[in-house]
């Protein structure tokens, strides 16, 4: 497709635009989007990563009057040299090691970014039910667990008996969720 302005070069850029409720799209080719303004969509300096980062680890000059904790900002990774604080302020890391050096330490920032400390993930489609059943034996394990200790023995057979119910899914190959 051709640019919409200019009709000389392909169009590689699509714009979008919708006002009060009014759709127009215009195709334009680079050059064109360029005189048109319409390739200003940089984050940088309107929303600068690192900074985002500063202000979730609430590092000093961030802004948000908070200060880092002086046990986190003599924290060096060994690989790179990067400091916690480098860290805070460019918002990513020096080299594969960092996040182990740095480790429980960021912890916080995780939970803050993800809502979680731990990543679950998601179970593609096509080795999920055999992932899905290994995920609800590990889970059920932990409750039997639990009810072990809490001495709910009924409540703890029932949950031994899922959990080799399961086991025998697996074991039989047998993907079949029926019962």
């Amino acid at each position: 497709m051709l640019c919409e302005k200019c009709g000389k070069n392909i169009a590689s850029v699509h714009v979008t635009k919708i006002i009060n409720g009014k759709k127009t799209e215009l195709y334009l080719c680079e050059n064109c989007a360029g005189e048109k303004g319409e390739l200003g969509f940089s984050f940088e300096g309107k929303f600068p990563l690192h900074q985002f980062f500063s202000n979730l680890m609430s590092f000093p000059g961030s802004g948000s009057g908070k200060v880092a904790s002086t046990s986190y900002s003599g924290l060096q990774c060994p690989g790179c040299g990067l400091t916690y604080a480098q860290f805070g302020q460019i918002g990513r890391f020096g080299c594969d090691r960092c996040y182990d050096s740095f480790g429980e330490n960021l912890l916080p920032l995780l939970r803050r970014l993800h809502g979680n400390q731990k990543h679950i993930g998601k179970i593609p489609a096509r080795v999920g039910s055999h992932v899905r059943l290994k995920k609800d034996i590990e889970r059920l394990r932990e409750e039997l667990q639990k009810k072990v200790a809490e001495e709910a023995f009924e409540e703890a057979a029932v949950l031994r008996d899922k959990i080799r119910k399961l086991e025998n899914k697996i074991s039989s190959g047998g993907e079949n969720h029926g019962g």
